[in-house]
């Protein structure tokens, strides 16, 4: 289990992970890549949800999700913690129940190993 969730912040970041490998379903796209100056002891994530998916209230919403889902996330399975992530959300997101999602993320986390 790593120590917290940490949000990735400058621009270089999120250039540099959406040049690395990803994974895709029908809720959300993940982007991992190792950086070398992150802190290995926490888990380097962000969550990205486009302006078109709806007003703020509801990408404010699929990021709570994601952020609660990725909490248990790191309690449950054991996440790769010398990649940092960057989790794209899609349409699909809005539509769907909780725990489909989240059954969905734990699966696409253990796969990157």
């Amino acid at each position: 289990m790593l120590n917290k969730i940490v949000s990735l912040s400058k621009n270089e970041d999120f250039k540099k992970l959406l040049t690395g490998r990803k994974t895709s379903n029908k809720y959300f796209t993940v982007f991992f890549k190792k950086i070398a100056e992150k802190d290995h002891n926490n888990l380097n994530i962000s969550f990205v949800v486009k302006r078109k998916l709806g007003n703020a209230v509801k990408r404010n919403k699929i990021k709570r999700r994601l952020k609660n889902i990725m909490c248990d996330a790191n309690k449950e399975i054991s996440i790769n913690g010398n990649y940092s992530y960057l989790v794209i959300a899609k349409e699909t997101i809005l539509k769907d129940e909780y725990k489909n999602i989240k059954k969905t993320l734990f699966i696409e986390f253990e796969k990157i190993k």
